[in-house]
């Protein structure tokens, strides 16, 4: 299967476009410290209109579904206390909010965050954002299946423009915890 990079006429090292980045994800990527080299990250020019996933896969091809990973932003609620997590799970998938998320986080419910706290908490834009660079206090839950992924398409931050990291270098972000079962196929 190709990977993601193939997708693309212009795929860049991540290090030369962080001026397109916002600035959390620019800072995350510049003073990277995981064993996965960032050399290995890539920044891909895309089309705003075209950020949302199925869009993107329509115009550049079906099999990326299979490598891309979305990034959603949920609050987990226990009596007053309101804790916001972050979850990556393949695009192909859907976060299981009610089941894995609910009980990883201690709450009593959990639901996605509105859009203007995702927006305003995250320093990125609605339909771009991406586990890196986001606020260190915040758990971030990862689905394994995306630390399996060779590379993985993910937001950028904004809604132009895509980062292509390797799955296991998501793995290595502040505060993550990797769990199986994260992201389920909807109908099963």
């Amino acid at each position: 299967m190709p990977e993601p990079m193939d997708a693309f006429d212009d795929v860049r090292p991540a290090l030369d476009c962080l001026d397109l980045l916002p600035g959390p994800v620019a800072a995350a990527i510049r003073d990277w410290q995981g064993t996965v080299p960032v050399e290995q990250f890539h920044y891909v020019d895309t089309d705003p209109a075209i950020a949302d996933t199925a869009v993107l896969v329509e115009q550049h091809g079906s099999w990326l579904l299979e490598q891309s990973a979305n990034c959603v932003v949920v609050a987990g609620k226990r009596g007053g206390a309101v804790t916001l997590a972050a979850c990556v799970v393949l695009s192909h998938t859907r976060v299981d909010v009610n089941g894995a998320v609910r009980r990883e986080l201690g709450a009593r419910k959990a639901s996605f965050a509105p859009m203007d706290t995702a927006v305003g908490e995250s320093g990125m834009e609605y339909g771009g954002i991406t586990p890196i660079g986001l606020p260190g206090s915040w758990p971030l839950l990862l689905d394994a299946a995306v630390v399996d992924t060779p590379y993985a398409l993910i937001g950028s931050g904004s809604r132009r423009g895509k980062l292509i990291v390797p799955g296991k270098a998501l793995a290595e972000l502040p505060g993550v915890t990797v769990l199986d079962g994260l992201g389920t196929v909807p109908g099963e």
